[in-house]
């Protein structure tokens, strides 16, 4: 069996929805394999139901436009696809916008919009989706069945960005699926609480839904399908002639998407890399195209460096003074007082002398960070143990990823001497001790300049 995954993008009309239909009939019904869908909602249809709940909290009467303006999408879709046979699913429509219509009229007289609220809202968008889809599907005498996610996946009450509770969710979807024959049109995104409260599952969460149903499952393979041929050696539109990889390792996918490639995202690996299936990224524009393949190893080892990806605005925090020499817990202290005000690290540099730590924020936390690692430290300031926290801003991290590095001697030195050459001052360097990523800090200036001096010197001249 196999897990596919269709994204906003893939749907985002008539005509791209019909895509997919000739894709699920050319490459798998016809060929007999058994599959099951994870459908996003429509492209754009998540940000607007944000706009849209929003608005009715902020009590602004177009939230009824933009409301009436969704309706109308999702209703012109549904008889753009099923021109003669669209009475039933019209009224299925119909229903959940009248649900829907009820909760934000609520949401505008209470004027309250809790993260529980937003998450139900939200849910509408894969429900309708889901629900024009499998229904165009029947009507083209296609045999599914629609399946809401939330009433097999169970999930903690962290409302935005639940926790999966496997245990209840494997056993509930390998319960489903034993009783069904047909494929499962599977709305993604969403879970339930134990009291069945609506919940969503973060950011990238309908490529985790494919994920956790494909592991509980343990299918032959999960196809996440998308609009770009795979995981690229670089972002395309800052480097022309970034091209795509065969394969990648688990490990290298996860640095790469850690660090800014937007193909998938980290968490969707977990439960396939557990049962170790492979993950597939496919291009529904481009569907005879192979795609890049994630698995336990790497199979493309021509390629000492996989990609190269960036973060592109970030600030580092710099902590410095003679009085952190030798001290015991200025590390703890100081992660812990970013963590105690849920401030994300992204990249940390340390001279061996202690004499000072760099720390990379995102730019919405520099001052944050300054502040509360400034009353951390405020009796060591007195005492000039500590000298000032500095922040640098408008600064971008590159990221340089492979598995072979660490089995290759002069990689950094290729690095470092290509930008070198092309006069980008390096601010910052971490490195583990895996050697699967080198990540630099320089100036947000040069960024473009230095993605494309690395990816011609690492990687296009090996690809001739």
């Amino acid at each position: 069996m196999v897990i596919l995954k269709f994204g906003g993008s893939s749907v985002g009309s008539v005509d791209r929805i019909n895509r997919v239909i000739q894709i699920l009939d050319q490459y798998y019904i016809k060929k007999k394999r058994n599959f099951s869908v994870v459908f996003s909602a429509f492209q754009g249809v998540t940000d607007n139901l944000i706009e849209i709940g929003n608005s009715a909290f902020d009590r602004k009467n177009n939230y009824k436009e933009e409301f009436n303006r969704l309706y109308q999408k999702h209703i012109d879709t549904a008889k753009g696809l099923n021109p003669n046979k669209n009475v039933a699913l019209i009224e299925k429509l119909n229903y959940l916008f009248t649900e829907l219509e009820e909760i934000l009229h609520g949401v505008y007289l209470v004027k309250e919009l809790t993260a529980r609220t937003l998450d139900y809202i939200l849910s509408f968008g894969e429900r309708c989706s889901n629900t024009i889809i499998s229904e165009t599907l029947l009507n083209r005498n296609i045999a599914c069945d629609y399946l809401d996610a939330s009433t097999l996946i169970k999930t903690n009450n962290e409302f935005g960005n639940a926790r999966v509770d496997f245990l209840t969710t494997n056993k509930n979807i390998k319960g489903y699926f034993k009783k069904k024959k047909n494929p499962q049109i599977i709305t993604g995104f969403i879970g339930s609480t134990i009291n069945n409260e609506i919940t969503t599952l973060g950011r990238g969460g309908s490529d985790y839904t494919a994920s956790i149903f494909g592991a509980a499952l343990n299918v032959s393979a999960i196809e996440i399908w998308t609009d770009v041929d795979g995981i690229l050696t670089a972002d395309p539109r800052k480097v022309k002639n970034a091209f795509p990889l065969k394969s990648v390792s688990y490990e290298e996918a996860m640095e790469l998407s850690h660090f800014g490639a937007k193909v998938i995202y980290p968490p969707t690996m977990l439960p396939a890399l557990q049962k170790k299936i492979k993950i597939i990224i496919k291009n529904t524009f481009n569907p005879t195209f192979s795609g890049t393949e994630i698995s336990n190893s790497s199979l493309n080892d021509q390629f000492t460096i996989k990609g190269i990806s960036s973060i592109d605005d970030i600030s580092i925090i710099r902590v410095q003074g003679g009085g952190m020499i030798g001290v015991t817990g200025i590390a703890s202290r100081l992660f812990g007082v970013l963590a105690k005000n849920r401030i994300n690290i992204i990249l940390i540099s340390q001279a061996s002398s202690e004499h000072s730590i760099c720390l990379a924020v995102l730019p919405a936390f520099g001052a944050k960070a300054k502040k509360v690692i400034e009353e951390e430290f405020r009796l060591e300031m007195i005492d000039k143990k500590i000298g000032s926290v500095i922040v640098d801003e408008n600064l971008s991290i590159i990221a340089v990823v492979g598995e072979n590095m660490r089995h290759t001697f002069g990689i950094a030195g290729k690095v470092f001497q290509a930008l070198g050459k092309n006069k980008i001052n390096i601010n910052a360097i971490a490195q583990g001790s895996s050697e699967l990523n080198i990540s630099l800090v320089i100036s947000k200036h040069d960024l473009t300049k230095a993605l494309n001096v690395i990816h011609k010197n690492l990687l296009q001249t090996k690809r001739r």
